[in-house]
């Protein structure tokens, strides 16, 4: 059903707006009668293929973005910030501040001038290992217990204290703000993300031709192999989230974005097997010795603030998320997105 938008602030800004996240909130802002205006690099590769279908109203670089957002912020209706270096093995730290740390706070400065709502995405990341839980705290000493365990995820935890520190001293903000913490996604829109793609997306080809499929082994005795527990959440919730904040302009904060169940690696293949038809076949090989260090074992959102907040729509289930991924996406199209 296409949601009433009002016609003198009817272009929505979605930053990396053509990848995985960003072209599914894209795609769906465009059903529900948004002028889309796509930020991003497309570069040489397929990720242009994310917003081909999509009836946008224009693209855009990322380094006018804040050219666009000054000259049309009276005609937009929020911006939706999904750009940033999303590969948690990045190790520049310098190009992670400029894209992930000052492109966001700038964004966060002007929308706050322009009194413009802003939906950002942070991370699970920010939890770390997750020995202290994955409550979306707010309070300042909360976010600053968190001890994340590679760039990215304190790149977007310096975003998630500066915006709150904002908010706790009166300081300039925009209208509404909503800091999406991300656990781990899956779904259409993906193919580009290279070995950040989600494991379904990796076992898929393999499962497909009834070969057996790769997990890592455990290295903690307390999970078996293959039993590595994570939140993981199909895009479409993602982006019904994202809707619901769209609507709701009186609701802000930072806020987990997972199903809150953790399930094992091992029901993730099953999963891909059974919506397949086919017996599950898995392969166990040693976890490099360069991830074991930073390995987080399990992942659980706790969404009780969200739900709390307002947002009421149930979570798709493993199972029916990695069925309707497989028979619905990369079965059809053989894997290429």
């Amino acid at each position: 059903m296409t949601r009433p938008v009002a016609l003198s602030r009817d272009l929505l800004l979605v930053t990396g707006g053509a990848g995985f996240i960003g072209s599914n909130i894209a795609r769906a802002a465009a059903e529900d009668g948004y002028r889309v205006v796509v930020a991003d690099w497309l570069e040489d590769g397929p990720k242009w293929r994310n917003i081909a279908d999509i009836p946008l109203h224009d693209v855009i670089r990322p380094e006018s973005v804040n050219a666009f957002v000054e000259k049309e912020g009276g005609r937009l209706t929020a911006v939706v910030h999904m750009g940033a270096i999303s590969a948690t093995t990045e190790r520049d730290a310098d190009k992670i501040v400029a894209r992930n740390i000052r492109a966001s706070l700038d964004l966060w400065e002007l929308c706050a001038r322009k009194a413009l709502g802003l939906i950002y995405a942070s991370s699970a990341a920010t939890y770390g290992d997750g020995a202290d839980g994955f409550v979306d705290a707010e309070e300042a000493a909360a976010l600053a217990a968190l001890a994340p365990l590679n760039p990215y995820g304190w790149s977007k935890l310096f975003v998630d204290r500066r915006v709150m520190a904002d908010v706790a001293e009166g300081r300039p903000r925009p209208p509404q703000f909503a800091g999406l913490r991300f656990f781990n996604v899956y779904g259409p829109g993906e193919a580009h993300k290279g070995d950040m793609r989600s494991v379904v997306h990796k076992i898929y080809p393999a499962a497909a031709a009834g070969e057996s499929v790769t997990l890592f082994k455990s290295h903690d005795p307390r999970y078996p192999d293959g039993g590595q527990l994570r939140d993981f959440v199909h895009v479409s919730d993602c982006v019904e989230v994202v809707r619901w904040l769209l609507e709701s302009p009186d609701v802000s904060g930072i806020f987990n974005v997972g199903t809150g169940v953790a399930r094992s690696f091992a029901d993730l293949a099953n999963a891909v097997f059974s919506a397949l038809g086919i017996a599950p076949d898995i392969t166990y090989v040693d976890m490099p010795e360069s991830l074991q260090k930073a390995y987080q074992y399990f992942t659980q959102a706790d969404v009780a603030k969200l739900r709390s907040a307002g947002f009421t729509r149930p979570f798709t289930s493993l199972e029916d998320g990695v069925a309707a991924y497989v028979n619905g996406h990369l079965k059809p199209r053989n894997a290429v997105t």
